[in-house]
This record gives structure tokens, C-alpha cells and sequence, in this order.
């Protein structure tokens, strides 16, 4: 038994102490949960279209689920319509002019499950209108309420998503690419190209990350698509990410580029860039991957402060960030609390990432008490 558990790589070992650690598996599967929803199958579990709006429901609260009828027997989960107001709204006014929603008790409207609703694309490929859940109009299913202009703020959320979260992880790859690769350049070669890269690091590190990247977006144009916008906030965001992990890798690198399996690789002739990317940056993977894990939280805050200043995802496109705009007004909050939903679902996914790069950390620390146990001798 001990020989077999002696045979085990360090990735392997690696992965059973990450398995170990309670509050990484939790992120991890909050993670694996909100990126299946958002990023892969967002128009599938959206009940409806991000821009999909009725403006005579315009703040709708949260819709009661109802198990029991005015007869008060059960019935499948069921909700009601609202009654109409003079205005021809579905709501009316209380003496404090606020909104309230009466419902219609008259009808019920079941959950229905793998309903036709909005025109998507299953995957970006696949045409259909098949969504998970929904109920026949004119009753709506807004589990989290609804927005200023009638739209289902879950719906829109999940759409959010998809922008947020892989923001975070094409940003992150694009500044892992560069870091990797500036930081091995700097560190090998050492001399004026090392000292040439780091100061273009340290010019990037001096000016505050946020200040720096509204400056950038500043600079550019206002009036262009949400799309275009889209991939100027992964530049930016991967400009200004990247030289911290340079750093770091050129320090790394710096003690390796001295073993004796880089001086064997000299030796029969391969190529600096060969060297470099399958000799020395592997060696520095351990820390990398901890680095990337715990690097997303600040993309997806990144591009959440800028969408919530205007500069980012403009609406009707939703993502997490312009979605709180709303939650601004101290008046919206009071009366619609559940607009701060969104911050909800960013809080999460930062604090799963940084649970997740917690565990990665001590998993991969080639100190930890447990990895030397498992070599052995236990």
C-alpha cells in the first residue's frame, strides 16, 4: 500500500488534498453550478429574453408561488395574474402613491416545464424556443421580481452572467498568456530585456488599477456596440492584469533557468522559445494556477464598477454590474429591494473563487504537512 501511494504524482496529491479542503468543493460546485446556468446554457434556464418587457408590470415583486386555491384543495404550484388599474396598468396606487399588485384569483396559471417561450440559440448553434420553466400569458413568472421597464430580473441575471463570468475568464487567459510569457522572457534572458520589461511592469503597477482602467476606457469611444465593448474592457482589464504576474514568474524563473534540465536542453540545441515555454514555464504552473483562480474575482469586479459607472455593458445587453445601476437610488432600494439581487449573485461568485484559490494554494504548497504524509509513511 505504501508503495502504491508512493507512486502518486504531485498533481494527484494535489487533487486529493484539494477534495479535502471543505470550502474549495463548496466553491468549486457553486462555481461548476453558476457557470453551466450563465455562461452555457443561459438561454435554456432564462424563463425569458433579456429584453423581453412589459412595461405595465414595470417593479413587479417577486411572483407567490401557490399550492392551495380559493376552493382550498391542492393543486400543482400555480400563480396568478394581476388585476388591471384604471390606469390600464397592472397595478394600483396606495395613499403613499405606491405601486400594489393585486392578484387576479379568478384563474390559475400552472408552472409548466420545457415550455416554448423566446426565440434562442441552444449553445450559439442550435435554433429552438424551448425554455425550463414558464407559465401561459398573461400571468409572468418573475422569481426575483421584476425591473423599471418590466423585465424579469432573474432572466436578466442569468444573462448577466454569461457577460460577467466570462469576462473573467477570457480577461484572466489573455492576461496569463502575456504574464507567463513576459515574465519567462524577462527572467531567462535577465541583462537589458529583463530590465526593459520590468520597468514597463512597474509603470503599469504605479497608477492605481482602477483609476487606470476607467482612464482607458475613457479614452475611448462612447457611442460604439455593447459587443465592442465587450472585448475593450478584456484589453483593458488584461493590459493592466498581466504585470503583476510577470513579476512574480521573472522571479521564479530566475532561479530555474539554472537546473540542470535547462542546461541538457542547451546542450542539444533547442531553441531559447522552446526552452522557455516547455522547460521553464511548466515549472511555474503550481503557482500560476493559484494566481488565474484567485485573479477573476477582481475582473469580474472590474468589469461590475464599470458597467455600474455607464462605462461598461450598456443596456438592453445585461451583466451584473449594469444591473445594479438601478440599486444607486436609495428610493428604489427602499421601496424595490429585490433590485440588489445582482450583488448577491457577485458577492457569491467572488467569494467561491477566492475559497477555490484558497484550497488550490494549499494543495499545491510543496510544504504542506499533507503532502508529505501522503509520500509515506502514513
Amino acid at each position: 500500500m505504501a508503495e502504491k501511494t508512493r507512486s502518486l504524482s504531485l498533481t494527484r496529491l494535489a487533487f486529493r488534498k484539494l477534495l479535502k479542503h471543505r470550502l474549495a468543493v463548496a466553491g468549486l460546485c457553486v462555481l461548476a453550478f453558476l457557470y453551466l446556468t450563465c455562461l452555457i446554457f443561459s438561454d435554456f434556464f432564462a424563463p425569458y429574453h433579456f429584453d423581453n418587457q412589459r412595461r405595465d408590470i414595470s417593479y413587479q415583486p417577486p411572483t407567490s408561488i401557490h399550492l392551495f386555491g380559493t376552493d382550498g384543495k391542492l393543486h400543482w404550484p400555480f400563480v396568478y395574474a394581476f388585476k388591471r388599474g384604471e390606469t390600464g396598468t397592472s397595478y394600483t396606487f396606495d395613499e403613499n402613491y405606491n405601486r400594489v399588485f393585486t392578484e387576479n384569483t379568478a384563474k390559475r396559471y400552472p408552472i409548466k416545464f420545457f415550455v416554448k417561450g423566446d426565440k434562442h440559440r441552444l449553445l450559439g448553434l442550435i435554433p429552438m424556443r424551448v425554455r425550463l420553466f414558464g407559465v401561459d400569458e398573461p400571468a409572468r413568472i418573475y422569481l426575483f421580481g421584476g425591473d423599471a421597464q418590466g423585465r424579469d430580473l432573474l432572466s436578466r441575471i442569468i444573462y448577466g452572467g454569461r457577460v460577467s463570468l466570462s469576462i473573467g475568464l477570457v480577461g484572466v487567459t489573455v492576461s496569463f498568456i502575456i504574464g507567463m510569457l513576459m515574465g519567462g522572457i524577462s527572467g531567462y534572458f535577465g541583462g537589458w530585456l529583463d530590465t526593459f520589461i520590468q520597468r514597463i511592469c512597474e509603470m503599469i503597477m504605479l497608477v492605481p488599477s482602477f483609476f487606470l482602467m476607467i482612464a482607458l476606457r475613457g479614452a475611448l469611444p462612447q457611442d460604439i456596440s455593447s459587443v465592442k465593448v465587450y472585448f475593450m474592457i478584456v484589453l483593458i482589464m488584461s493590459f493592466i492584469g498581466w504585470a503583476g504576474m510577470a513579476r512574480v514568474v521573472r522571479g521564479m524563473v530566475l532561479s530555474i533557468r539554472s537546473g540542470e534540465y535547462v542546461e541538457a536542453a542547451r546542450a542539444i540545441g533547442q531553441s531559447n522559445f522552446k526552452i522557455i515555454t516547455f522547460h521553464v514555464l511548466p515549472q511555474t504552473l503550481s503557482y500560476a494556477i493559484v494566481s488565474v483562480t484567485l485573479s477573476v474575482p477582481a475582473y469580474i469586479l472590474g468589469e461590475s464598477a464599470l458597467s455600474l459607472l455607464g462605462l461598461g455593458i450598456q443596456d438592453p445587453h445585461a451583466s451584473w454590474g449594469n444591473l445594479l445601476r438601478e440599486a444607486m437610488s436609495v428610493a428604489q432600494v427602499q421601496f424595490h429591494p429585490w433590485i440588489l439581487i445582482p450583488g448577491f449573485f457577485i458577492f457569491i461568485t467572488v467569494m467561491a473563487f477566492n475559497f477555490l484559490g484558497d484550497g488550490l494554494r494549499d494543495a499545491f504548497d510543496p510544504r504542506s504537512q499533507l503532502v508529505g504524509k501522503e509520500f509515506g509513511e502514513s
